[in-house]
């Protein structure tokens, strides 16, 4: 018995060692985010207030990954891309897509489920006037790297925005040089591939710079490659 309690006790100080792929509720790695969420749970103290946990399934084969929750979205209701206009377009392009069943309310309660799916994001807090500093995207890559590195049937990445697409070239260690970003382009990234896009931001759609044909051929390409 005390061999085996020795055996249990070293394995857990083992798993407790490794890098986690979700930040603690009162992560304290960036001060500057660390005293704007301290000041949103004191304005809003009903609201979420903390860094957002990956969205869907770890078994899935499609990881999408936005740049930082939204004040008003995922800030708000704790699940990525709900409750602002970014969810809208992207939410009903999966559903379109089959990546997702049930309805989109914009709200973490509405029944909607993601189908061999996952979203995550690049700063898993939100941050002011929703640009992360360097540090802090620096700081937060961790956590992607482990997301990515337990999801063990991933096959496709589609990376939404410059930055998303940039720390995920360095969580997967390409060359940057040879992996640049661009709307529609794909990236050879080990056994998966990253597809690149526009952020689905209301700015990005509203400016034309993506519009809703745009984003859903990239992910028509993810479901061919998936199918």
């Amino acid at each position: 018995m005390t061999t085996i309690s020795t055996i249990e006790d070293w394995r857990a100080a083992e798993q407790a060692a490794l890098p986690k792929a979700e930040p603690g509720r009162d992560c304290p790695l960036c001060p500057r985010l660390v005293d704007f969420r301290a000041a949103a749970r004191a304005k809003e103290p009903g609201w979420f207030n903390a860094p957002v946990r990956s969205f869907g399934d770890p078994d899935a084969r499609l990881l999408i990954v936005g740049l930082a929750p939204g004040m008003q979205g995922a800030n708000r209701t704790g699940r990525p891309f709900t409750g602002d206009y970014a969810g809208e377009l992207l939410y009903a392009t999966l559903l379109e897509y089959g990546f997702a069943s049930g309805r989109y309310e914009a709200r973490p309660d509405d029944g909607l489920r993601l189908v061999d799916c996952r979203i995550s994001n690049a700063v898993r807090c939100v941050p002011p006037l929703n640009k992360p500093l360097p540090a802090e995207i620096n700081a937060c890559r961790p956590f992607l790297a482990m997301t990515i590195a337990t999801m063990t049937r991933l096959r496709a990445i589609i990376a939404l925005g410059r930055i998303a697409h940039d720390t995920l070239v360095k969580a997967l260690k390409l060359r940057a040089t040879s992996t640049p970003f661009a709307h529609g382009a794909i990236h050879q990234a080990g056994h998966f591939k990253l597809f690149d896009s526009y952020h689905c931001s209301r700015y990005n759609t509203n400016t034309g710079v993506l519009t809703p044909d745009m984003f859903r051929s990239v992910f028509a390409g993810v479901k061919a490659e998936l199918d």
